[in-house]
């Protein structure tokens, strides 16, 4: 999944605060008390509905036109930037085991120089799949 931007609509409270949600993402909302937190807060909120709806195989909705979001008075539109690999590294830790096969030779000469399987496996995927 590449990048993604989403619109979202921030709406300046009384109090200094913002309220946020996005359009193309029912149930999606947050806040925040400064602009640079409510955004940060944004990402979060972005992340935690677009990880849920990956792993649950729902469909991503398609993000809308930012043209087309009609505001109320004081609303604003902010366009959200969202990474699901830069994400999903932040927050998802667990580890997962595998099983495979390699010759005994390969093997051998590995422990033998102390090789680490587990990140080898590791670096050669995320080289493989062109992640940083």
């Amino acid at each position: 999944m590449k990048k993604l931007f989403y619109p979202a609509v921030f709406i300046p409270e009384e109090d200094g605060d913002f309220s946020i949600f996005f359009p193309d993402l029912p149930g999606c909302n947050t806040c925040g008390d400064t602009m640079d937190q409510s955004y940060e807060m944004a990402i979060e909120a972005l992340g935690l509905v677009l990880a849920y709806m990956e792993d649950k195989k729902e469909a991503i909705p398609q993000a809308s036109n930012p043209q087309d979001i009609k505001l109320e008075e004081g609303q604003f539109l902010v366009v959200i930037e969202f990474d699901m690999i830069a994400y999903k590294k932040r927050t998802e830790s667990r580890a997962v085991k595998k099983t495979l096969t390699i010759p005994s030779w390969l093997n051998d000469a590995a422990l033998e120089k102390n090789v680490n399987f587990s990140q080898v496996l590791q670096d050669a995927l995320m080289e493989k799949l062109h992640i940083a």
